[in-house]
């Protein structure tokens, strides 16, 4: 099954969210329409007491960090894989992260167009990316006014126009359209070891405006990179075997 798949041209890939604001309270009057507009098409239960605008608050602090027009993206982790011999490849990685989304997206962009431009030889392998991470980091570079480079010129193309893009919770459906899975769970149906971190998805938003430890959230998603890239060589029956030895920051390795 490793047939199509050129590892050495792949890039995985993961991102973090936060809210575009630390609480409720600082999110511009004319954006509070629209969150609240939002929230009455959540399902999640309230009491009949609660008002809209409690109940605003709330989903604020909990579900605004998902969507493009009220959040931004605070870390792109990559990983690369490098052959080392024929059954064994080494994973290198690398973080652009910080508070300043524009500069990150700016440095995302120039990436991808010097290093993985070419839709036909290149590929984008996350899990979950066509439904999340492309369509969130495509809509936050258009309203920081980027230009998408050529992998990410999606609008209004068929799926079998966008081959590049590699999702193993598609590969992972086989067909079941219905089907959703986490990378975690999938990653412990397919016996492979998960790190431990003391943080979750959940736990992101309050490391990033609390504590402001950004480097603690890029840790955490370089694990969810190296969990992709190991999931998506199982799913694919790849022999390859690829070593404990991680490596940060890989620019050298383009060469």
């Amino acid at each position: 099954m490793t047939t199509h798949y050129k590892l050495d041209n792949i890039l995985f890939l993961d991102i973090e969210t936060v809210s575009h604001y630390p609480a409720y309270a600082e999110v511009p009057s004319n954006l509070i329409k629209s969150w609240e507009n939002k929230c009455q098409y959540f399902k999640e239960s309230s009491t009949s007491e609660e008002s809209l605008t409690s109940k605003a608050e709330r989903m604020y602090t909990e579900k605004a960090a998902i969507y493009a027009e009220f959040g931004k993206i605070i870390c792109i982790s990559l990983g690369v894989l490098q052959k080392i011999d024929n059954h064994h490849y080494q994973l290198r990685l690398k973080s652009i992260y910080g508070a300043d989304e524009k500069k990150l997206l700016q440095e995302f962009s120039l990436l991808l167009a010097e290093h993985y431009y070419n839709v036909n030889v290149h590929q984008i392998c996350g899990h979950n990316i066509k439904e999340f991470d492309i369509p969130y980091i495509c809509r936050r570079m258009v309203i920081n006014g980027l230009s998408l480079p050529k992998p990410l010129q999606i609008q209004g193309k068929k799926p079998w126009e966008c081959k590049h893009l590699l999702d193993t919770l598609q590969m992972w459906k086989f067909g079941d359209y219905k089907n959703y899975i986490s990378l975690a769970t999938l990653a412990q149906c397919l016996n492979i070891p998960i790190s431990k971190y003391d943080i979750s998805g959940k736990d992101v938003g309050r490391v990033y405006w609390e504590e402001k430890d950004e480097k603690r959230i890029a840790l955490y998603c370089e694990a969810d990179v190296i969990c992709t890239a190991k999931v998506f060589l199982k799913i694919i029956q790849s022999k390859v075997q690829l070593s404990p030895d991680y490596i940060s920051n890989f620019e050298h390795s383009f060469n």
